[in-house]
Order: C-alpha cells, then sequence, then structure tokens
C-alpha cells in the first residue's frame, strides 16, 4: 500500500513537473512584458532573434554585448543589469531553441488583377538628380489642388491638371496637412514638419502655418522642437471658444502626445497628455459622451496599442486602453469608421511598419477591423495579411452605402506580391467581408503616404499615393522596378460615369 501511494505521488509530481513552462519562458514574460506585451519565440525566425532583437533587448536591460551576440555582466561601476547573466543567457536560449528557421509566408486570397472603378492620373513633372523621396500627399480643399512635400524639404501645390505651380523650401520635410477655413472662406494650411526622417531623438520638429494660396507666404511657427511629430489635430479641450491643437510626436526613445493648448492672445501653450514615445495618429470626438472632446491615439513604439484619453474638461486626461498589440507588429494607422453598419464606430486597424530591429517579412502583418461590442470594447472580425502594411482608408468607394477599404504596403514583398503595395477592398454589402482588387499601379512608385478624398468635385472619393522610392529595402538581392523619380499618382474614381 505504501509502494502503491509513494508510485502514485511519483506520477503526480511528474504531471506537475511537466506542466510547469520551461525557465526561458517565466523570465521572458517577466523581463519583456515589463515594458511591452509579451512575445513568442515563432514570432521571428532564429536568426532575426539572436543577431538583431535579442541583442538590442540586451542593452536595454543593462547586459553587454560585444561582437554583435556575445553578452557579459556590467563593468564595476556600471549601473547594475535588470537581470542576471545568467538568467539572460537562459532566456535566449528559449528562443533560439523553439524558434523557427524560417516563418511562414502569410497566406492571403487570391486578388482581382483589374482597374476596379478607377483611372490612373499622372502629374507632369521631369526627372531630378534626385529619386522621389515623397513624404507627404495632401488634398487640398480648394479647387482640387494637392499639396506635396519631400526629403529635399520642399512643398509643392500642384493644380488640378496635375501640374506644378509653386514651391516653398521648409526647414525640414512636413508630413502631414490640416486645412483651418474661416468664416470668410480663406484656408491656412498647418503643416508637420517632421524634423528627422530617420530614428532621432533631436527635437528639430516644427509645427507650423502657411497660407499656400499666397506665393509669397512665409510659414509662421506654432510650437517648435518637437521630437518627430507626425500629425497635427484640431479641436478645442477646454470649451474656451478656442481652437486647440493635438500633436502627435513619434519620436525614436522619447516622444509623446501634446496638446497645444490656444491662449486668450491666440499664443500656444504645450501640455503633455502621455510623455512616451510612439504616438503616430490619432483621432478626437466626445467618445463617452459627456460634452467634452476626448483622445483615442494609437501608439507604435515598444507597448503599441491604442488608448483613449477621456477629458475632464479641465485639461487633464484619463487614459484606458482599448487595444494592445505585441512590439513586433509595428503599427502604422488606425481609423474609427462604421465598417459593420451597427451605429457604432469600429476600428480599422494596421501594422506593417519594418524599419526596426526584425527586417523581415511577417506573416501577422496586415490591416485588422475591430468590432465595437459596446463600451469601447472591441473583437476582431476581419483580417487580411498585407505585408508590411502602412496604411489603410475605409470610404464608400463604389456608391453602395457600404465602407470599402484602400490600403497601401510600403514594405511590401517585393518579390512575390507586389500587387500589395496598393490594394482595394470592395465591401460585401451583405457581410463584414471584402473582395481584393489589386490595382496594377506596382510599377508607378512605392508608395508610403496616402490621402482619400473627392479632388475632382464628383460626388465620390479618390485616391492620391505618394511615392517614396528610395532606400529602406529589407528584401535581399532585390532591384527596384518602380518608377524612381515620379513622385505622386491619382487614382481617380470613376464610379458612376
Amino acid at each position: 500500500m505504501i509502494r502503491r501511494l509513494s508510485a502514485g505521488i511519483l506520477i503526480l509530481s511528474g504531471l506537475v513537473a511537466c506542466q510547469q513552462p520551461p525557465k526561458g519562458k517565466v523570465l521572458a514574460d517577466k523581463y519583456c512584458t515589463s515594458c511591452h506585451m509579451a512575445v513568442t519565440p515563432d514570432m521571428l525566425d532564429k536568426k532575426t532573434w539572436t543577431d538583431h532583437v535579442l541583442p538590442n533587448m540586451a542593452l536595454r536591460l543593462g547586459i553587454r554585448v560585444w561582437s554583435g551576440n556575445q553578452y557579459y555582466p556590467p563593468m564595476p561601476g556600471d549601473k547594475p543589469a535588470a537581470i542576471s547573466i545568467d538568467d539572460w543567457n537562459t532566456l535566449v536560449a528559449y528562443f533560439k531553441d523553439n524558434a523557427p528557421d524560417k516563418l511562414p509566408e502569410a497566406k492571403a486570397p487570391a486578388y482581382k488583377n483589374d482597374w476596379a472603378n478607377f483611372e490612373l492620373k499622372i502629374p507632369k513633372f521631369t526627372d531630378s538628380a534626385f529619386e522621389a523621396a515623397t513624404t507627404m500627399v495632401s488634398f487640398y480643399p480648394e479647387n482640387g489642388a494637392i499639396l506635396t512635400s519631400n526629403g529635399e524639404n520642399m512643398l509643392t501645390r500642384w493644380n488640378n491638371k496635375l501640374e506644378a505651380e509653386h514651391t516653398w523650401k521648409l526647414p525640414s520635410p512636413a508630413v502631414a496637412a490640416l486645412y483651418k477655413t474661416d468664416s470668410a472662406g480663406h484656408t491656412e494650411t498647418i503643416l508637420t514638419e517632421i524634423g528627422n526622417i530617420r530614428a532621432l531623438d533631436a527635437s528639430a520638429g516644427i509645427i507650423t502655418r502657411l497660407d499656400v494660396n499666397d506665393t509669397a507666404s512665409k510659414q509662421k511657427d506654432i510650437m517648435a522642437f518637437f521630437k518627430r511629430p507626425v500629425s497635427t489635430l484640431e479641436a478645442d479641450f477646454n470649451k474656451d471658444g478656442l481652437n486647440d491643437l493635438l500633436v502627435c510626436a513619434f519620436g525614436h526613445n522619447q516622444g509623446g502626445l501634446y496638446q497645444l493648448r490656444q491662449m486668450p492672445d491666440h499664443s500656444y501653450k504645450q501640455l503633455p497628455v502621455w510623455e512616451i514615445p510612439g504616438a503616430i495618429h490619432a483621432e478626437t470626438g466626445d467618445f463617452n459622451n459627456d460634452g467634452f472632446t476626448d483622445i483615442m491615439a494609437l501608439f507604435a513604439a515598444g507597448d503599441e496599442g491604442i488608448w483613449l484619453f477621456e477629458n475632464d474638461g479641465k485639461g487633464e486626461f484619463k487614459s484606458r486602453n482599448l487595444l494592445r498589440f505585441p512590439p513586433l507588429y509595428g503599427s502604422t494607422s488606425f481609423q474609427l469608421a462604421d465598417m459593420n453598419g451597427d451605429g457604432k464606430l469600429d476600428i480599422l486597424y494596421t501594422c506593417g511598419d519594418n524599419a526596426d530591429y526584425s527586417m523581415v517579412l511577417k506573416p501577422y502583418h496586415g490591416i485588422y477591423v475591430y468590432i465595437n461590442k459596446g463600451d469601447w470594447k472591441f473583437d476582431l472580425g476581419w483580417k487580411f495579411p498585407v505585408n508590411g502594411c502602412t496604411k489603410a482608408v475605409a470610404a464608400d468607394f463604389n456608391g453602395d452605402g457600404k465602407l470599402d477599404i484602400a490600403s497601401i504596403a510600403f514594405f511590401a514583398d517585393f518579390k512575390n506580391r507586389p500587387a500589395e503595395k496598393f490594394l482595394y477592398f470592395e465591401a460585401d454589402p451583405k457581410t463584414l467581408n471584402f473582395t481584393a482588387h489589386a490595382i496594377p499601379v506596382e510599377k508607378e512608385g512605392r508608395w508610403i503616404s496616402m490621402d482619400v478624398k473627392d479632388y475632382d468635385k464628383d460626388g465620390d472619393p479618390d485616391i492620391v499615393l505618394g511615392n517614396y522610392a528610395a532606400g529602406f529595402l529589407i528584401l535581399d538581392q532585390y532591384k527596384p522596378d518602380w518608377k524612381e523619380y515620379q513622385p505622386f499618382i491619382v487614382l481617380e474614381n470613376k464610379y458612376g460615369k
């Protein structure tokens, strides 16, 4: 009897031991999740983990790195490491032993290869000494004009015949434009100038005004010294009758989401909403129905996700996480839109930034639709894999009352799926599903920016795509085959014509 009981205890102990997670996983969950959502070894290939991502993480934890991927404890006098060298090596071994040699390819449904309801329009331009490095395309609200900016710090206004009308020299590239039209119908442009395209923490970004209807206009700075600002919105956050601004400063290791409160003398006071890097896009609205304008923002560095910032009416915001994503996703954009027609705002989200320590094609990059189930709680309703997806915009492109989707991918699979650089998704009229159209513009450029508006005033939304032809290639032995000097194209919507 005693022998049988002892054997049972041994078997039970063995089962419990088998159920314990490996020490490497325990360590990864402990140390990695202190900064971001948990990651698993199967999210990257073995070489990318061991040669790129883990050495970078080691430095952040205080472990010394030598010769690429050799690890040593801190030197005497250094700041103590957050993890022991033995535990770190155990963590590294866990990722190395469990990561695949190669990530699987994304399995995307077939595309329809056609023009759908679009027609290609090409600008009138001359080749220059520099490849196209368009950083912004924006439909101007008047006269069918288009504004573009580029890596040479130039801002250009194009007319509705796609002819360049005037060019301004800027301190740095513009990446976003906000238009303010007064009661007299005069439109002022607020430009977000990034300062540095490269991932640096230099405070060189500027939010500035410019009258693009006046060729003699000079920019008038609203606020300078931001760390890589990427977008600016307008809202009256404190209900004083003066419109404030909201700035997403992506930064690098530093950055944040900032309110620029307009003062009675029309100057602006900078107030932080949340000072962490990665603020890439925001939307505003009274999301909790209390009469004050709230903020919803996507952060895309480290701890990636979408947060709701509820306005207390006194200049303070209470944060609430809505969606969270692993740091390898490389979040790039989101949009609030009622995708299923139930009267609630859903989230159209994209991920695909690949200019980091893991520059490989990832099968989880793509487009996601999260359905609002009430009280800003979301369930995944639809997804579509798109390598290196950069942005998606929902709009009714075919006039059937359902929201379709247009997407761009700066880090697409140029070798095997070049069409995914631009895709048009036509909504099913009865279900939350879409038919993918590969519009044949993959040879026209490499798209980093997109705007959607009815630029020709015919009642349907058109699309402009900005070409950043130079650099940032992640595929070995790949030679670009797109137009190198063409700054942008327009896809004119011909629905109903």
